[in-house]
């Protein structure tokens, strides 16, 4: 076959497009056939959800509602910030919730009854996290285990060493100030405008030095209109969402440390070399290694941070629960984390997503919970709403995969 007839390879989100508003339309619709949807369906998806929700009571877009929006979901979207990097592998993690629940089971024992002050406690829950991962990441890379059957082994036995760590009580309350006021904590006005323009500063400076570096390398470069867009897009959210917290009882200290490693974790998967060694191993293993990619080394880190950021998660549950007991990480804990990660945008191929999906995905999961209780729903009723829209997200990901294979990149 001639190089001529074969389909391009050219990233279409690289290509620029032609002045004016009929140049960004037909570069949009490019994009879009080429399977180059990004966040737009979870956003499309969001806004609809809030319009439907707010039409019906308008409680749910107010101030109060919203932030408690924000702390339901951080250990939810914490735990599927994990997931997410999983999923980039083209990897599965079926043990994440009952991690969760042990790191906190741990932290909480160690603080309660062993009498360790708050921060050696906390920091024990994210080793305990850490040192599963590292296991689980070795075993699937040193055995060739598949990640599924490893990982439900996983969490089979997570889930009876919570059991033992907990012991014939099977619940203990939290009461140290630290570890509650993790998501009882508010920051006031001039705190939070301060948090904000960190962020923004933050964000902006990262993404033109960036954009800088690949000029100076001679890659290709997005077109400035949209990465213009997305940085305003992006400001002008976290923007408004101060706005409303400091209408009501102000930042909340677990949705900066939520938002915080959501913009760590994006960083540190598109502006390191590391980064985009993760991506390479997602999409295509055996080509990254024939590249010089270390593929296990890779594959072990990102298990361990998974499983860190599980902990996280769980020990963020317990700071708001101010327990924990049998049950912790158990239930949908682990199919909402996994759907938050797949609505919000992250392929379940591998290869392709972003820090962003945890974070747009838990919005998605959590609006709908937090909105059909204002409608007094059934869980019945949730669950089925639910699993609909995961099956929509799934289904948007296949096609777009299938368009990106007719262009010949992927």
């Amino acid at each position: 076959m001639s190089s001529a007839s074969q389909p391009t390879a050219i990233d279409p989100r690289l290509i620029q497009d032609a002045p004016g508003l009929a140049g960004a339309w037909a570069g949009f619709r490019r994009r879009v056939s080429q399977g180059e949807l990004g966040s737009l369906p979870v956003i499309v998806g969001l806004s609809a959800i809030w319009l439907t929700f707010y039409l019906a009571n308008e409680r749910f877009l107010s101030a109060v509602n919203l932030t408690n929006l924000m702390l339901q979901i951080s250990a939810m979207g914490m735990i599927s910030a994990g997931i997410v990097l999983i999923l980039l592998l083209g990897e599965t993690d079926l043990s994440a919730g009952a991690v969760s629940g042990l790191a906190a089971s741990v932290m909480t024992i160690l603080n309660v009854k062993q009498g360790w002050p708050a921060v050696p406690a906390l920091l024990a829950g994210l080793a305990t996290g850490a040192a599963i991962g590292l296991f689980q990441g070795t075993w699937v890379t040193r055995f060739k285990v598949p990640s599924f059957v490893a990982t439900l082994a996983g969490s089979l036995a997570w889930q009876g060493a919570l059991f033992s760590v907990l012991g014939s009580t099977g619940s203990v309350n939290l009461n140290n100030p630290i570890i509650t006021g993790l998501t009882s904590t508010f920051f006031s006005a001039p705190v939070s405008w301060a948090v904000v323009v960190g962020f923004i500063a933050l964000y902006v400076g990262t993404t033109m030095v960036e954009r800088r570096r690949r000029a100076t390398l001679g890659l290709p470069l997005a077109p400035i209109r949209n990465v213009a867009t997305r940085m305003v897009i992006i400001c002008g959210a976290v923007v408004v969402s101060v706005l409303i917290f400091t209408n009501d009882r102000g930042l909340p200290l677990a949705t900066v440390i939520f938002a915080g490693v959501i913009l760590l974790m994006e960083l540190g998967l598109k502006g390191t070399r590391f980064g985009r060694h993760v991506f390479a191993v997602g999409g295509n293993a055996e080509a990254a290694r024939r590249a010089g990619i270390r593929v296990d080394f890779i594959r072990i880190t990102i298990f361990t941070l998974g499983s860190t950021l599980a902990a996280a998660g769980g020990m963020l549950a317990a700071s708001r629960l101010l327990a924990v007991n049998q049950s912790s990480g158990s239930g949908d804990v682990l199919l909402n984390a996994i759907g938050a990660a797949v609505i919000g945008g992250t392929s379940l191929f591998g290869g392709r997503g972003s820090a962003w999906s945890a974070l747009l995905g838990a919005l998605v999961i959590g609006s709908i919970s937090n909105g059909m209780d204002l409608l007094a729903f059934s869980s019945s009723v949730k669950f089925m709403v639910t699993g609909s829209v995961l099956l929509v997200a799934a289904s948007i990901d296949a096609v777009s995969r299938r368009g990106r294979q007719a262009a010949g990149r992927a």
